[in-house]
């Protein structure tokens, strides 16, 4: 529907959207489709009655058309990227300046830079949380997804010895990525039996600490992406008790992270996964195809 157009305020861009996505947060939020246990929390964070923010939307690649007061970072013309709270299904969204927005990566159309920020920057969180090392294992379950694409690619450029786990038809993609080894969780022994990992992240939500214990080396990390209520409460004595950590928790972005991408895309070392591109008349079918839980990469959307 047509609703007034945003404006620039205090410390605010106002960007002319070229690009956004459906990503994991936005389809939750549509549908209140939260990990076990979390609806009535996700409800409470989102709007009892109905969402607080009824725009949704959360990454954002387009061109700054005016800047607010006490901006200096950015300028009317300047391509830019990033993260929004929502508003970016539409043709303009105003957002933080010092927010998490970057200049858009060079060589990238809009809708390749939009593919970036979302798995970029969830991957990038939860690696410099636990201090990802060269040389360590890392095993990515999920790894055809928005984050799972950005995880291998990323755990490969801070040197690690990458795992990755998706279905048959991805093995391609995945490998083509830089996994070491890729394996096909509807056929193969998911943790192989003599697999040592030093980390494992899980993207989506459906596997766990419990199936991975025996495979993690002592030290280890469980980077937990998408967990519900059991898991968080597997976590407390597992992190005082055991011989492993489990790693949850809200990914947060800034500027920093952004740049960190973009250097990262311009230099060949994370390239962006797309598999589908919908104008934005059709974002229905757009979140339709995310909800079959078969993404692979991003779905963009251009605005």
């Amino acid at each position: 529907r047509e609703v007034e157009r945003p404006s620039a305020g205090e410390g605010e861009v106002l960007i002319r959207v070229h690009a956004t996505t459906v990503t994991a947060a936005d389809y939750r939020l549509r549908a209140l489709n939260m990990p076990a246990g979390m609806r009535l929390m996700g409800r409470v964070a989102i709007g009892v009655r109905k969402p607080r923010k009824p725009i949704l939307g959360q990454v954002v690649s387009g061109v700054v058309e005016e800047v607010g007061a006490g901006v200096d970072r950015f300028r009317p013309g300047d391509e830019v990227f990033g993260l929004t709270p929502g508003g970016a299904y539409a043709d303009y969204v105003a957002v933080n300046a010092d927010g998490p927005l970057a200049f858009g990566p060079e060589g990238l159309t809009h809708g390749e830079a939009a593919a970036l920020p979302f798995g970029g920057h969830t991957a990038l969180h939860f690696f410099r949380k636990v201090g990802i090392r060269r040389g360590e294992r890392v095993a990515v379950y999920g790894a055809s997804g928005d984050v799972g694409t950005a995880a291998v690619q990323l755990a490969k450029y801070f040197g690690a010895t990458v795992t990755a786990v998706c279905s048959s038809r991805n093995i391609e993609l995945v490998r083509s990525l830089g996994a070491d080894i890729v394996l096909d969780y509807t056929t193969d022994t998911i943790p192989p039996p003599d697999a040592r990992y030093d980390i494992v992240m899980e993207t989506v939500g459906k596997t766990s600490y419990t199936r991975w214990k025996q495979a993690m080396a002592p030290g280890a990390r469980f980077l937990m992406i998408a967990g519900g209520v059991p898991e968080y409460l597997r976590m407390i004595p597992t992190n005082l008790f055991g011989d492993h950590r489990i790693i949850g928790g809200v990914a947060q972005a800034d500027a920093d992270s952004m740049d960190f991408l973009r250097a990262r895309a311009e230099a060949g070392e994370l390239r962006p996964v797309i598999e589908r591109t919908y104008p934005l008349d059709r974002i229905v079918e757009a979140h339709a195809h995310a909800d079959t839980g078969r993404k692979v990469g991003s779905v963009v959307i251009e605005v």
